[in-house]
């Protein structure tokens, strides 16, 4: 993993293994599936909920800093934690947590390169069993917008007003238009397509067979090819923010782009917004 840009952000499942008694890391699972981690979890880890615990509903938004706050001091972690996120779907939703920790100014996170799958395939054990967790302090910083985009922002790189490109992580049928959502996302929006301007660059492309990251080499060649180098502004977006987290750490942690931001509002907002522009041509995936 040394050829990538910040290779410390990554730690192997052996490296899990090695470190599972050590009081300064703390190892949490957030899975797309938010039943899988009752089925059965690495020994140690806490699980979070995406849904009811990293989202405000009623404000449709990230959690506010005193919520993470909260969390976090449940979870038994305290400023100098490392914190180790793994989950299903090649990391989707935990990629999706480290973005909100360095949101709110958390200074060591990592991901476990291959998530839950690479765990699994490696035959490593699981327990059902709650780990028994003491309660910490924590107070975080921020927020640093630097991370997170707005629609303003994307509506001026659509308009050339600033330079930077637009990295849609979804689906070829979602960003053709084709479907609005994936079958049985209930975030959705009124309209399909895409924001114009956006490259086409399907988040899982990131990810091996087993779930961990490609090489640096590979990932180069792979947003390279779709005219994504680093210049300017770097804006990646999906549906709700959780698919372009991942794209969002392979370009600013991986591949080390300077500026980088999640554009967690998505398609969700995007598709809803009377007036915004889409495009919905089947030929603007090649562009």
């Amino acid at each position: 993993m040394s050829e990538y840009a910040h290779p410390e952000v990554l730690v192997s499942t052996q490296w899990v293994a090695d470190h599972a008694s050590d009081p300064k890391v703390r190892l949490v699972e957030v899975d797309v599936d938010t039943t899988a981690y009752d089925q059965g979890h690495i020994a140690g880890a806490v699980g979070w909920n995406w849904q009811t615990q990293l989202q405000d509903n009623i404000r449709r938004d990230l959690i506010d800093k005193a919520t993470l706050e909260r969390l976090l001091g449940q979870s038994g972690v305290s400023n100098d934690t490392t914190i180790i996120l793994y989950g299903d779907n090649n990391n989707w939703f935990a990629a999706y947590a480290l973005w909100q920790l360095k949101y709110y100014g958390h200074q060591d996170v990592r991901l476990m390169n291959g998530g839950r799958k690479k765990w699994l395939e490696e035959k490593r054990p699981l327990t059902a069993d709650a780990p028994k967790v003491a309660a910490a302090t924590y107070r975080a910083t921020g927020p640093d917008e630097s991370l997170r985009a707005y629609k303003d922002q994307v509506l001026a790189i659509v308009q050339r007003k600033t330079a930077g490109r637009l990295v849609d992580v979804r689906s070829v049928d979602e960003f053709t238009g084709k479907i609005i959502a994936p079958p049985g996302m209930s975030e959705t929006a009124q309209r399909a397509g895409h924001i114009p301007t956006a490259a086409n660059i399907p988040w899982a492309q990131a990810a091996n067979e087993d779930g961990t990251f490609k090489s640096a080499d590979q990932l180069k060649q792979l947003y390279q090819g779709k005219g994504v180098n680093g210049s300017g502004e770097t804006i990646a977006y999906c549906r709700i923010g959780e698919r372009s987290s991942h794209t969002w750490f392979v370009l600013k942690y991986l591949l080390g782009y300077g500026n980088v931001k999640n554009y967690d509002g998505s398609w969700t907002e995007w598709g809803n917004l009377i007036g915004a522009p889409i495009e919905k041509e089947v030929a603007a995936a090649a562009r």
